[in-house]
C-alpha cells in the first residue's frame, strides 16, 4: 500500500472526507490510494489471516481500514454460516474503526444486513440510539440488504426513529434508503411521505423523492420543511 500511495491523491482525499478540525472526519489520515486499487489489493490478499485484518482495522490510515473491510466482506460472502457468524461478531467488536461514511457504506449492508436477515434486529435499534454518528449510519445502511429482499419493515421503523437526526450525513442516509424503497414499491414510499414529508429535513426529503416525477417532487417539496 505504501508503494501505491500518492501524496497528491492523499491531499484530495483529506479534503473530500472532511478531515479538518470540527469536521466529521476530523483526524483521519490518508496516504492516497483510490478505491479500485484498494479492491485489487483485497483480491490479492483475500486470504489474509484474520489477526492481520484486525491489525489493518486498527490502523490510523483510512485506506488500510477500508482494505480490511473489503477483505471481510468478500470472506463473509464466500463463507459458511460459521464463518459468517464469526465475521459478524468481529465486525461488531471493531465497530469503532468503521468511522467514516464510505467505510460504513461498503460494509454494513454486506455483513450486518445479511447476517440479521430473519433474525432479531434489536442491535440495529440500539445502534440507532447511539451518540456515535457512524453507529447510527451502520444501523440505517444495514437495512439496505433487507430492502433489496423486498422487506421494508425494519428500514421504515428505523427511518421514523432517525428522521429527526441532526446530522446531514444521516439525512442523506435515511433519504437514500427511502428512495431505494420507492424504487421497489412507490406506493409504500408515497404513503410514508404523505405522513412525514412536512417534518422531514430538506436534504432527507430531496434524496427520498429523487426518482419520483417532477410533479410529485414539487408537491412534496412544497409541503416539506423550508
Amino acid at each position: 500500500m505504501r508503494r501505491k500511495a500518492s501524496p497528491k491523491d492523499a491531499g484530495f482525499l483529506q479534503r473530500f472526507f472532511k478531515t479538518g478540525p470540527g469536521e466529521y472526519g476530523e483526524g483521519d489520515r490518508f496516504i492516497g490510494i483510490r478505491v479500485p486499487e484498494t479492491r485489487k489489493l483485497a483480491r490479492e490478499f483475500r486470504d489474509l489471516p484474520r489477526h492481520d485484518v484486525v491489525a489493518l482495522l486498527q490502523s490510523p490510515i483510512h485506506e488500510e481500514r477500508l482494505l480490511a473491510l473489503i477483505i471481510l466482506v468478500k470472506a463473509f460472502q464466500r463463507g459458511n454460516e460459521t464463518v459468517r457468524a464469526e465475521i459478524y461478531e468481529l465486525y461488531l467488536a471493531q465497530l469503532d474503526r468503521v468511522n467514516n461514511w464510505d467505510l460504513v457504506d461498503s460494509s454494513a449492508p454486506y455483513i450486518i444486513g445479511p447476517h440479521l436477515l430473519n433474525r432479531s434486529c434489536k442491535i440495529l435499534f440500539r445502534l440507532a440510539r447511539s451518540k456515535n454518528l457512524w453507529h447510527r449510519r451502520v444501523a440505517m445502511l444495514a437495512t439496505f440488504y433487507f430492502i433489496r429482499q423486498g422487506d421494508f419493515t425494519d428500514a421504515l421503523r428505523l427511518v421514523e426513529r432517525l428522521r429527526e437526526d441532526e446530522h446531514d450525513l444521516m439525512h442523506k442516509a435515511v433519504g437514500w434508503m427511502l428512495r431505494e424503497i420507492g424504487k421497489r414499491d412507490v406506493v409504500v414510499l408515497r404513503k410514508f411521505l404523505d405522513q412525514h414529508a412536512a417534518i422531514m429535513p430538506r436534504t432527507m426529503l430531496r434524496y427520498a423523492i429523487e426518482k419520483l416525477s417532477e410533479r410529485e417532487r414539487q408537491r412534496y417539496l412544497q409541503t416539506g420543511k423550508a
